[in-house]
């Protein structure tokens, strides 16, 4: 498979997706699509034909509001259908604006309260301990989310219990709704934050599918993994990128058209 068309096409379904229903979160939607190419195309194990197979891992995409590229992922997948992509957001779909697992076929997880995909993770990850289960589990965080305390408490559990089958990767495009994580509340140095709280870290380009790639299948006995993705806000649209005006601003016509336009193949 040849990445970078695939991230073009993928980034092409989510901007098509946000437009037609005039709303989303066009900024980190398109920040993570390699994060989520790497799990689903390289190194997560599941069957689009048997989604609910119960040895498949699982992945809780805790920053609820970038579900448009999950979408784009498990449609291209073979999931469901890609023309329900354009029900995003729209009455009796079954593509909500956050992930709800009762409805979309692929998703494990529902999210959207920021903090609690952490913790839904950490419990996943715990259950299959439990059960002796050998799946493993992943979860996708935003790096605003990650001033809720929440997360914090789903870290320090996750450690306590020796998690090995967890895996937090960060999205870090460092904006968020209101402006950078500098100026909203600073996060400090997050990679030694995590490993305060006993997690085995690394660092990569959020961009570079073959980087986190072998990030996650670097094996770690004993404790919980975390991968700060360095990523760029609205990447891969000239006028999006490192901009965190556009968190959740629909595109008119003209901007659409400019998106459309860089997501072709030259």
């Amino acid at each position: 498979m040849q990445y970078d068309l695939k991230a073009k096409e993928l980034r092409a379904d989510i901007i098509k997706m946000l437009f037609a229903c005039q709303s989303g979160h066009p900024g980190g939607s398109l920040s993570c699509v390699e994060m989520l190419m790497a799990l689903y195309y390289e190194v997560m194990n599941i069957d689009p034909e048997n989604p609910d197979k119960p040895d498949r891992d699982r992945l809780v995409l805790s920053k609820g509001h970038a579900c448009p590229a999950l979408y784009a992922v498990l449609a291209d997948l073979g999931y469901f259908p890609k023309e329900d992509l354009a029900g995003l957001r729209q009455i009796d779909s079954h593509l909500q604006g956050h992930p709800d697992c009762t409805k979309t076929p692929g998703v494990d997880m529902n999210t959207g309260s920021l903090g609690q995909g952490a913790s839904l993770a950490m419990g996943l990850a715990l259950a299959a301990r439990h059960a002796e289960a050998s799946y493993q589990v992943y979860a996708i965080l935003g790096d605003g989310e990650c001033q809720e305390g929440l997360v914090w408490e789903a870290a320090m559990a996750a450690a306590h219990y020796n998690l090995d089958n967890l895996t937090f990767m960060l999205d870090y495009n460092k904006l968020q709704i209101d402006g950078s994580n500098e100026e909203v509340m600073c996060l400090g140095d997050i990679i030694k934050k995590f490993e305060a709280f006993g997690f085995a870290c690394m660092e990569v380009d959020g961009h570079d599918i073959g980087a986190i790639t072998k990030a996650l299948k670097t094996p770690v006995a004993g404790r919980p993994k975390f991968i700060c993705c360095n990523t760029i806000k609205g990447k891969g649209v000239s006028f999006m990128e490192n901009q965190y005006g556009w968190h959740g601003r629909p595109m008119n016509t003209d901007e659409f058209a400019m998106a459309m336009k860089e997501q072709e193949v030259v």
